[in-house]
């Protein structure tokens, strides 16, 4: 990122950036899918994906940290969402295990830490 751009308490955020990570893995994994799937599948997976940290993001911004709590479970949710996505795309052997491994780890660390984020908020 540009140093010209103000830093958000967001961006501090060691699950906004792993978050990050994990959109760009999906982003790059998904160019490998059937070209029929760009609206389908393909698609559902960016959109959860990115929606773990524009949530965070969201959140960040919530005045209490009750509300904080809602966006973090938001972004539980998609973490959860694109496991099942990355299920049915090896399901349907649009990609390989082998594919999917540091992603995989990758939203097992993300939940994890989302969790023990809320608690520590709470």
């Amino acid at each position: 990122m540009s140093e010209r751009f103000q830093k958000y308490r967001f961006e501090d955020l060691e699950v906004w950036q792993i978050g990050m990570k994990i959109v760009h893995e999906c982003y790059v994994l998904t160019k490998n899918f059937p070209k029929n799937e760009v609206f389908a599948l393909s698609d559902q997976l960016q959109r959860a994906s990115t929606s773990i940290c524009l949530n965070l993001a969201e959140g960040t911004g919530q005045p209490t940290s009750k509300g904080f709590a809602v966006y973090i479970q938001r972004s539980k949710s998609s973490t959860l969402e694109c496991v099942a996505c990355i299920k049915i795309a090896l399901q349907e052997n649009f990609i390989k295990d082998n594919d999917v491994i540091s992603l995989m780890s990758l939203f097992q660390e993300e939940y994890f830490k989302l969790i023990a984020l809320n608690k520590s908020i709470k």
